[in-house]
Protein backbone atom coordinates (compact mmCIF):
# COMPACT_ATOMS: atom_id res chain seq x y z
CA UNK A 1 0.00 0.00 0.00
CA UNK A 2 2.83 2.42 0.91
CA UNK A 3 4.49 1.49 -2.49
CA UNK A 4 1.48 2.20 -4.50
CA UNK A 5 1.06 5.92 -2.23
CA UNK A 6 4.62 6.26 -2.87
CA UNK A 7 4.71 5.86 -6.78
CA UNK A 8 1.18 8.54 -6.65
CA UNK A 9 2.50 11.08 -5.27
CA UNK A 10 5.72 10.60 -7.45
CA UNK A 11 4.16 10.52 -11.07
CA UNK A 12 1.49 12.78 -9.80
CA UNK A 13 3.53 15.77 -8.58
CA UNK A 14 6.12 15.03 -11.25
CA UNK A 15 3.58 15.45 -14.06
CA UNK A 16 1.98 18.04 -12.12
CA UNK A 17 5.14 19.83 -11.97
CA UNK A 18 6.15 19.53 -15.43
CA UNK A 19 3.06 20.85 -16.93
CA UNK A 20 2.64 23.84 -14.69
CA UNK A 21 6.04 24.84 -15.69
CA UNK A 22 5.36 24.03 -19.54
CA UNK A 23 2.31 26.24 -19.53
CA UNK A 24 3.99 28.97 -17.88
CA UNK A 25 7.36 28.81 -20.01
CA UNK A 26 4.82 28.52 -22.91
CA UNK A 27 4.20 32.38 -21.76
CA UNK A 28 7.01 33.94 -19.87
CA UNK A 29 6.01 37.75 -20.30
CA UNK A 30 2.67 36.61 -18.89
CA UNK A 31 4.28 35.07 -16.09
CA UNK A 32 6.64 37.82 -15.59
CA UNK A 33 3.53 40.12 -15.50
CA UNK A 34 1.99 38.31 -12.70
CA UNK A 35 5.44 38.32 -10.90
CA UNK A 36 5.35 42.10 -11.03
CA UNK A 37 2.29 42.23 -9.17
CA UNK A 38 3.36 39.92 -6.39
CA UNK A 39 6.52 42.31 -6.64
CA UNK A 40 4.25 45.68 -5.75
CA UNK A 41 2.31 43.67 -3.29
CA UNK A 42 5.48 43.07 -1.33
CA UNK A 43 6.81 46.14 -1.78
CA UNK A 44 9.96 44.88 -4.20
CA UNK A 45 9.33 46.94 -7.34
CA UNK A 46 12.90 47.03 -8.56
CA UNK A 47 12.84 43.87 -9.49
CA UNK A 48 10.41 44.49 -11.95
CA UNK A 49 12.74 44.65 -14.74
CA UNK A 50 13.91 41.39 -13.97
CA UNK A 51 10.71 39.78 -13.76
CA UNK A 52 10.54 38.08 -17.12
CA UNK A 53 13.85 36.69 -16.38
CA UNK A 54 13.14 35.42 -12.90
CA UNK A 55 9.80 33.69 -14.58
CA UNK A 56 12.03 31.88 -16.92
CA UNK A 57 13.89 30.65 -14.13
CA UNK A 58 11.11 29.83 -12.04
CA UNK A 59 9.66 27.51 -15.22
CA UNK A 60 12.91 25.96 -16.05
CA UNK A 61 12.95 24.85 -12.05
CA UNK A 62 9.88 23.68 -11.79
CA UNK A 63 10.20 21.57 -15.25
CA UNK A 64 13.26 19.99 -13.82
CA UNK A 65 12.45 19.33 -10.23
CA UNK A 66 9.48 17.35 -11.90
CA UNK A 67 11.28 15.23 -14.41
CA UNK A 68 14.26 14.47 -11.80
CA UNK A 69 11.39 13.73 -9.52
CA UNK A 70 9.73 10.94 -12.19
CA UNK A 71 13.56 10.07 -12.81
CA UNK A 72 14.12 9.37 -9.21
CA UNK A 73 17.76 10.75 -9.55
CA UNK A 74 19.46 13.26 -6.77
CA UNK A 75 16.27 12.35 -4.32
CA UNK A 76 17.68 14.27 -1.27
CA UNK A 77 18.18 17.70 -3.39
CA UNK A 78 14.81 16.50 -5.47
CA UNK A 79 12.63 16.46 -2.36
CA UNK A 80 13.69 18.84 -0.69
CA UNK A 81 13.86 21.99 -3.34
CA UNK A 82 10.07 20.63 -4.33
CA UNK A 83 9.55 21.22 -0.52
CA UNK A 84 10.96 24.31 -0.28
CA UNK A 85 8.98 25.32 -3.77
CA UNK A 86 5.59 24.22 -2.76
CA UNK A 87 5.74 26.28 0.81
CA UNK A 88 6.70 29.36 -1.55
CA UNK A 89 3.59 28.88 -3.90
CA UNK A 90 1.54 28.58 -0.41
CA UNK A 91 2.45 31.35 0.84
CA UNK A 92 1.74 33.78 -2.33
CA UNK A 93 -1.91 32.27 -2.95
CA UNK A 94 -2.07 32.04 0.97
CA UNK A 95 -1.69 36.05 0.78
CA UNK A 96 -3.73 36.40 -2.96
CA UNK A 97 -6.77 34.73 -0.96
CA UNK A 98 -6.60 35.91 2.68
CA UNK A 99 -6.03 39.85 1.66
CA UNK A 100 -7.22 40.00 -1.78
CA UNK A 101 -4.19 41.43 -3.35
CA UNK A 102 -3.69 39.57 -6.23
CA UNK A 103 -6.99 38.23 -7.96
CA UNK A 104 -5.40 34.95 -10.03
CA UNK A 105 -2.18 33.44 -9.16
CA UNK A 106 -1.19 31.99 -12.32
CA UNK A 107 -0.45 28.74 -11.39
CA UNK A 108 -1.02 27.53 -14.66
CA UNK A 109 -1.06 30.57 -16.69
CA UNK A 110 -4.03 32.07 -18.83
CA UNK A 111 -4.59 28.18 -19.69
CA UNK A 112 -6.61 27.31 -16.32
CA UNK A 113 -7.38 29.94 -14.29
CA UNK A 114 -8.10 29.69 -10.63
CA UNK A 115 -9.06 31.80 -7.60
CA UNK A 116 -6.51 32.43 -5.26
CA UNK A 117 -8.89 30.09 -2.97
CA UNK A 118 -8.73 27.59 -5.49
CA UNK A 119 -5.13 27.52 -5.64
CA UNK A 120 -3.99 27.67 -1.87
CA UNK A 121 -6.33 24.66 -1.66
CA UNK A 122 -4.24 22.80 -4.45
CA UNK A 123 -1.07 24.42 -2.93
CA UNK A 124 -2.21 22.29 -0.01
CA UNK A 125 -3.00 18.75 -0.92
CA UNK A 126 0.35 19.07 -2.78
CA UNK A 127 1.89 20.22 0.21
CA UNK A 128 0.84 17.27 2.05
CA UNK A 129 1.67 15.03 -1.09
CA UNK A 130 5.30 16.57 -1.17
CA UNK A 131 5.76 15.66 2.49
CA UNK A 132 4.68 12.19 2.26
CA UNK A 133 7.69 12.12 -0.44
CA UNK A 134 10.40 13.63 1.47
CA UNK A 135 9.46 11.55 4.39
CA UNK A 136 9.69 8.38 2.20
CA UNK A 137 12.34 9.55 -0.05
CA UNK A 138 14.60 7.13 0.87
CA UNK A 139 12.84 4.36 -1.05
CA UNK A 140 12.29 6.25 -4.07
CA UNK A 141 14.37 4.81 -6.84
CA UNK A 142 16.06 5.88 -10.06
CA UNK A 143 15.46 4.52 -13.54
CA UNK A 144 19.08 4.13 -14.09
CA UNK A 145 22.22 3.59 -12.03
CA UNK A 146 24.79 5.09 -13.90
CA UNK A 147 25.65 8.25 -13.03
CA UNK A 148 27.15 9.41 -16.53
CA UNK A 149 23.45 9.02 -17.95
CA UNK A 150 21.85 10.85 -14.98
CA UNK A 151 23.83 13.99 -15.91
CA UNK A 152 23.71 13.59 -19.32
CA UNK A 153 19.67 13.62 -18.88
CA UNK A 154 19.16 16.20 -16.25
CA UNK A 155 21.23 17.98 -18.76
CA UNK A 156 19.15 17.46 -21.77
CA UNK A 157 15.69 18.48 -19.18
CA UNK A 158 17.69 21.72 -18.27
CA UNK A 159 18.56 22.59 -21.98
CA UNK A 160 15.54 21.73 -23.38
CA UNK A 161 13.44 23.58 -20.43
CA UNK A 162 15.96 26.35 -20.86
CA UNK A 163 15.89 27.10 -25.11
CA UNK A 164 11.59 26.54 -24.92
CA UNK A 165 11.45 29.61 -22.25
CA UNK A 166 14.03 31.72 -24.57
CA UNK A 167 12.15 30.88 -27.51
CA UNK A 168 8.49 31.85 -26.10
CA UNK A 169 10.15 34.92 -25.08
CA UNK A 170 11.64 36.03 -28.21
CA UNK A 171 9.12 34.77 -30.70
CA UNK A 172 5.23 34.16 -29.41
CA UNK A 173 3.31 31.42 -27.26
CA UNK A 174 3.47 28.07 -28.72
CA UNK A 175 -0.22 28.04 -27.70
CA UNK A 176 -2.52 30.69 -27.17
CA UNK A 177 -4.38 31.28 -24.50
CA UNK A 178 -5.25 34.86 -24.57
CA UNK A 179 -8.70 36.18 -26.09
CA UNK A 180 -6.44 38.05 -29.14
CA UNK A 181 -5.43 34.67 -30.42
CA UNK A 182 -5.60 34.00 -33.94
CA UNK A 183 -8.65 33.01 -35.50
CA UNK A 184 -10.65 34.74 -32.63
CA UNK A 185 -12.84 37.66 -32.99
CA UNK A 186 -12.21 41.00 -30.77
CA UNK A 187 -16.01 42.48 -31.55
CA UNK A 188 -17.71 38.82 -30.55
CA UNK A 189 -15.62 38.54 -27.21
CA UNK A 190 -16.52 41.84 -26.33
CA UNK A 191 -20.35 40.69 -26.74
CA UNK A 192 -22.41 39.71 -24.19
CA UNK A 193 -25.01 37.29 -25.75
CA UNK A 194 -29.02 37.96 -25.29
CA UNK A 195 -30.33 35.65 -22.35
CA UNK A 196 -26.79 34.96 -20.74
CA UNK A 197 -26.34 34.19 -17.26
CA UNK A 198 -25.99 37.24 -14.76
CA UNK A 199 -23.89 37.57 -11.23
CA UNK A 200 -26.11 37.03 -8.67
CA UNK A 201 -25.25 38.70 -5.71
CA UNK A 202 -26.76 38.15 -1.71
CA UNK A 203 -26.80 41.06 0.49
CA UNK A 204 -25.80 40.48 4.35
CA UNK A 205 -27.28 43.03 6.98
CA UNK A 206 -25.94 43.26 10.45
CA UNK A 207 -28.79 43.67 12.62
CA UNK A 208 -28.62 44.77 16.22
CA UNK A 209 -31.51 44.15 19.15
CA UNK A 210 -32.03 47.83 20.65
CA UNK A 211 -32.99 46.18 24.03
CA UNK A 212 -30.46 43.05 24.02
CA UNK A 213 -27.82 44.87 22.46
CA UNK A 214 -27.30 40.96 20.33
CA UNK A 215 -26.02 41.31 16.83
CA UNK A 216 -26.41 38.68 14.17
CA UNK A 217 -26.18 38.55 10.21
CA UNK A 218 -29.32 38.35 7.84
CA UNK A 219 -29.25 37.72 4.46
CA UNK A 220 -31.98 40.20 2.30
CA UNK A 221 -33.89 37.18 1.57
CA UNK A 222 -34.89 36.40 4.72
CA UNK A 223 -34.48 40.31 5.74
CA UNK A 224 -37.90 40.52 3.36
CA UNK A 225 -39.11 37.29 4.14
CA UNK A 226 -38.93 37.83 7.84
CA UNK A 227 -40.28 41.01 8.01
CA UNK A 228 -37.44 41.96 10.30
CA UNK A 229 -38.02 45.76 9.23
CA UNK A 230 -41.76 45.68 11.23
CA UNK A 231 -40.09 44.26 14.20
CA UNK A 232 -38.51 47.97 16.03
CA UNK A 233 -35.98 46.08 18.36
CA UNK A 234 -33.99 45.23 15.36
CA UNK A 235 -31.63 48.09 13.31
CA UNK A 236 -29.50 47.78 10.74
CA UNK A 237 -26.17 48.66 12.00
CA UNK A 238 -23.20 49.58 9.60
CA UNK A 239 -23.22 49.04 6.06
CA UNK A 240 -25.25 45.95 4.53
CA UNK A 241 -22.57 43.77 2.40
CA UNK A 242 -22.58 42.61 -0.84
CA UNK A 243 -21.84 39.33 -1.71
CA UNK A 244 -21.21 37.27 -5.12
CA UNK A 245 -22.74 33.83 -5.02
CA UNK A 246 -22.93 32.76 -8.83
CA UNK A 247 -20.80 34.45 -11.34
CA UNK A 248 -22.81 35.25 -14.78
CA UNK A 249 -21.38 34.94 -18.39
CA UNK A 250 -18.35 36.92 -18.50
CA UNK A 251 -17.10 38.46 -21.82
CA UNK A 252 -13.73 37.49 -22.70
CA UNK A 253 -13.07 40.82 -23.66
CA UNK A 254 -14.32 43.66 -21.16
CA UNK A 255 -11.13 45.95 -20.64
CA UNK A 256 -10.45 47.44 -24.29
CA UNK A 257 -11.38 50.89 -25.22
CA UNK A 258 -9.25 52.30 -27.95
CA UNK A 259 -9.05 56.74 -27.82
CA UNK A 260 -7.36 59.19 -29.65
CA UNK A 261 -5.28 61.64 -27.97
CA UNK A 262 -8.90 63.71 -26.89
CA UNK A 263 -10.18 61.00 -25.71
CA UNK A 264 -12.92 60.33 -28.50
CA UNK A 265 -13.48 56.36 -28.66
CA UNK A 266 -12.32 55.03 -31.98
CA UNK A 267 -12.74 51.16 -30.39
CA UNK A 268 -15.87 50.16 -32.58
CA UNK A 269 -13.83 52.07 -35.75
CA UNK A 270 -10.76 50.02 -35.43
CA UNK A 271 -11.73 46.53 -33.90
CA UNK A 272 -14.67 46.20 -36.83
CA UNK A 273 -12.56 47.44 -39.98
CA UNK A 274 -14.22 45.49 -42.90
CA UNK A 275 -10.81 45.12 -44.72
CA UNK A 276 -7.03 43.86 -43.90
CA UNK A 277 -5.49 46.67 -41.23
CA UNK A 278 -2.19 45.93 -39.72
CA UNK A 279 -2.54 47.12 -35.50
CA UNK A 280 0.81 47.50 -33.80
CA UNK A 281 0.86 47.09 -30.22
CA UNK A 282 3.61 49.45 -28.23
CA UNK A 283 2.30 49.08 -25.00
CA UNK A 284 5.32 50.63 -23.60
CA UNK A 285 7.35 53.49 -25.85
CA UNK A 286 10.10 54.23 -23.64
CA UNK A 287 11.87 50.51 -23.71
CA UNK A 288 10.26 49.40 -26.89
CA UNK A 289 12.52 48.26 -29.75
CA UNK A 290 13.13 51.17 -31.93
CA UNK A 291 14.56 49.09 -34.91
CA UNK A 292 11.08 47.27 -35.37
CA UNK A 293 9.26 50.43 -35.26
CA UNK A 294 11.27 51.73 -38.23
CA UNK A 295 10.07 48.24 -39.85
CA UNK A 296 6.59 48.48 -39.30
CA UNK A 297 6.74 52.13 -39.93
CA UNK A 298 8.44 51.32 -43.48
CA UNK A 299 5.70 48.66 -43.92
CA UNK A 300 2.63 50.01 -43.28
CA UNK A 301 3.53 52.95 -46.07
CA UNK A 302 3.74 50.29 -48.80
CA UNK A 303 0.97 48.94 -47.10
CA UNK A 304 -1.09 52.15 -47.79
CA UNK A 305 0.05 53.19 -51.04
CA UNK A 306 -0.02 49.97 -53.21
CA UNK A 307 -3.25 48.90 -51.13
CA UNK A 308 -4.77 51.53 -49.34
CA UNK A 309 -4.67 49.58 -45.27
CA UNK A 310 -4.54 51.20 -42.78
CA UNK A 311 -2.21 51.21 -40.19
CA UNK A 312 -2.78 52.05 -36.06
CA UNK A 313 -0.06 51.94 -33.14
CA UNK A 314 -1.65 51.29 -29.72
CA UNK A 315 0.48 52.55 -26.45
CA UNK A 316 -0.69 53.15 -22.95
CA UNK A 317 1.70 56.14 -22.94
CA UNK A 318 0.25 59.54 -23.04
CA UNK A 319 -0.35 61.20 -25.67
CA UNK A 320 2.51 64.17 -24.94
CA UNK A 321 5.47 61.39 -25.00
CA UNK A 322 3.77 59.93 -27.93
CA UNK A 323 3.94 62.97 -29.97
CA UNK A 324 7.09 63.33 -29.16
CA UNK A 325 8.18 59.42 -29.72
CA UNK A 326 6.33 59.47 -33.47
CA UNK A 327 8.38 62.73 -34.77
CA UNK A 328 11.26 61.09 -33.42
CA UNK A 329 10.54 58.10 -35.51
CA UNK A 330 8.80 60.28 -38.36
CA UNK A 331 6.32 57.41 -38.12
CA UNK A 332 3.52 57.58 -40.43
CA UNK A 333 1.42 55.39 -38.57
CA UNK A 334 -1.57 56.31 -37.05
CA UNK A 335 -1.17 56.51 -33.11
CA UNK A 336 -4.15 55.57 -30.64
CA UNK A 337 -4.01 54.91 -27.11
CA UNK A 338 -5.51 51.77 -24.57
CA UNK A 339 -4.72 50.79 -20.95
CA UNK A 340 -1.40 48.18 -20.92
CA UNK A 341 -3.01 45.62 -19.82
CA UNK A 342 -5.28 44.77 -22.94
CA UNK A 343 -2.75 45.71 -25.05
CA UNK A 344 -0.27 43.38 -22.89
CA UNK A 345 -2.94 40.78 -23.86
CA UNK A 346 -2.68 41.28 -27.53
CA UNK A 347 0.62 40.12 -28.53
CA UNK A 348 3.47 39.28 -25.93
CA UNK A 349 5.85 41.57 -27.46
CA UNK A 350 6.74 44.98 -27.41
CA UNK A 351 5.92 45.88 -30.13
CA UNK A 352 4.02 43.09 -31.81
CA UNK A 353 1.89 43.45 -34.78
CA UNK A 354 -1.91 41.82 -35.68
CA UNK A 355 -3.55 41.35 -38.86
CA UNK A 356 -7.21 42.05 -38.61
CA UNK A 357 -9.66 41.90 -40.79
CA UNK A 358 -13.62 42.55 -39.96
CA UNK A 359 -12.45 42.68 -36.73
CA UNK A 360 -10.82 39.01 -36.56
CA UNK A 361 -7.25 38.08 -35.51
CA UNK A 362 -6.19 36.65 -38.87
CA UNK A 363 -2.27 36.51 -37.59
CA UNK A 364 -0.02 38.31 -35.36
CA UNK A 365 4.11 38.48 -34.86
CA UNK A 366 6.70 39.34 -32.61
CA UNK A 367 8.86 41.89 -33.92
CA UNK A 368 11.23 39.07 -33.68
CA UNK A 369 9.82 37.53 -36.49
CA UNK A 370 8.31 40.41 -38.62
CA UNK A 371 6.99 39.58 -42.33
CA UNK A 372 8.14 41.53 -45.12
CA UNK A 373 5.68 43.51 -47.51
CA UNK A 374 6.50 41.45 -50.46
CA UNK A 375 5.37 37.94 -47.94
CA UNK A 376 2.08 40.00 -46.59
CA UNK A 377 1.32 40.98 -50.05
CA UNK A 378 1.32 37.65 -51.52
CA UNK A 379 -0.29 35.79 -48.55
CA UNK A 380 -3.02 38.39 -47.56
CA UNK A 381 -3.11 41.45 -49.28
CA UNK A 382 -3.08 40.63 -52.93
CA UNK A 383 -6.27 37.75 -52.25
Amino acid sequence: MQKIALNFCRWFIGILFIFSGLIKANDPLGFGYKLQEYFEVFHIGFLNNWATGIAIILCVLEIVLGALLLFGFWKNQVTKGLLALIIFFTFLTFVSAAFKVVTSCGCFGDAIPLTPWQSFSKDLILLVMIVYLFIHRAKINPVTSSAKLQRGLSLAVFLIALAFGIFTYNYLPVIDFLPYKVGSSIPESMKTPPGAAQDEYLIMYELKNKKTAETKLMSDKDYMKLEVWKDENWEVVGTPEKKLIKKGFEVKIKDLMISDASGTDYTKEIVENPYYNLVVVAYDLNHTNEKAIAETNALALNAAEQFNIRTVLLTSNSAQDATVFGKKMKLFIEIFYADAVPLKSMVRANPGVLLLKNGVVINKWHYHSLPSFDELTEKYFSK
